[in-house]
């Protein structure tokens, strides 16, 4: 590896997700790895990410395997390259954290994408059992956005912040109600509310009943006792293996906000990363990160010769 200034590995969550995203990856030797985590998922990826539509990609569980795949393909390809820079730290949203475990070595594929394919069924479910939903909040801060929240949990509405993204970038996720009701309250603030296409109220305690069945699922798996440093998403803390709970902190994940901003000042200004690099479908966390750290070099991969510096 080349490359004097220290980058972080970033990998995207659901949401990333678009039909045919898979194509222009299907030529390049890490393509291989679909067979692989469908044959531990029984799930067939390669059709999700070559052939299956935007509906069938809206689907929690079905989406959630084909953006972890498509990340651990670029992963691989990236690796493969001369010029990919010195990686010190890794981090993930939501979804993408497995990705980072796997990329830091804390997880193996195929435990990784056997633990992918659990939540998302549990995710799917929790859903099905209570409906919900998710908005963006464009131009709140984070106060304003709790007080906005606080204001619809006072009229009776079950709704919270979900992921704090970035500087004027909060997510709120409820009830279908609870984020109508938010969302009639964005212009009284000078915020705009943006829905989400998902399939849940994720990132909420109406994912509890999730957490029950991932966690089942996590205590079955070995984490490495040391790998490359993750920051979290739940305490956006350097977590290097020994002293993480990863269990805990995945569960945590399911029914607590996703604290973005603040990891990824942490992997800046803890980890000295000045150069970050996202790898999987779409380009969202970058733009984050550009919101968050200006002075930052931000790189997208979304094909196979796109440039690493």
């Amino acid at each position: 590896m080349t490359g004097a200034l220290p980058t972080a590995l970033l990998f995207p969550g659901q949401g990333a997700q678009r039909a045919g995203m898979g194509e222009p990856w299907r030529e390049v030797d890490a393509w291989r790895l679909t067979a692989e985590v469908s044959a531990h998922t029984g799930t067939d990826v390669e059709e999700l990410l070559l052939k299956a539509d935007d509906a069938t990609l809206r689907e929690t569980d079905l989406a959630q395997l084909a953006v972890f795949t498509l990340s651990v393909v670029v992963l691989h390809h990236v690796r493969s390259r001369e010029d990919l820079p010195e990686v010190v730290a890794h981090a993930g949203h939501s979804l993408g954290e497995y990705v980072a475990l796997y990329a830091a070595g804390a997880l193996t594929l195929p435990d990784a994408a056997r633990l992918v394919a659990a939540r998302g069924r549990a995710m799917r479910e929790a859903a099905r059992r209570d409906p919900g939903t998710m908005a963006v909040l464009v131009r709140a801060d984070e106060e304003t956005a709790r007080t906005m929240v606080d204001t619809a949990r006072a009229a009776g509405h079950r709704v919270w912040v979900a992921n704090l993204n970035a500087p004027g970038q909060i997510v709120v996720s409820g009830s279908h109600e609870g984020v109508d009701h938010v969302a009639s309250l964005a212009a009284d603030h000078d915020a705009k509310a943006i829905r989400v296409a998902v399939g849940g109220a994720f990132h909420t305690p109406l994912m509890a009943s999730a957490g029950e069945e991932l966690s089942r699922a996590l205590l079955a798996v070995p984490f490495a006792a040391s790998h490359e440093p993750v920051v979290a998403n739940v305490d956006a803390r350097v977590h290097r293996g020994a002293e993480a709970n990863w269990p805990e902190l995945e569960v945590r994940q399911l029914t607590g906000p996703v604290l973005w901003e603040r990891g990824v000042r942490t992997l800046h200004d803890a980890l000295g990363c000045v150069r970050f690099l996202e790898l999987g479908p779409g380009r969202t966390l970058t733009g984050m990160v550009r919101r968050t750290l200006p002075e930052a070099t931000v790189v997208t991969v979304n094909t196979p010769v796109d440039p690493l510096r």
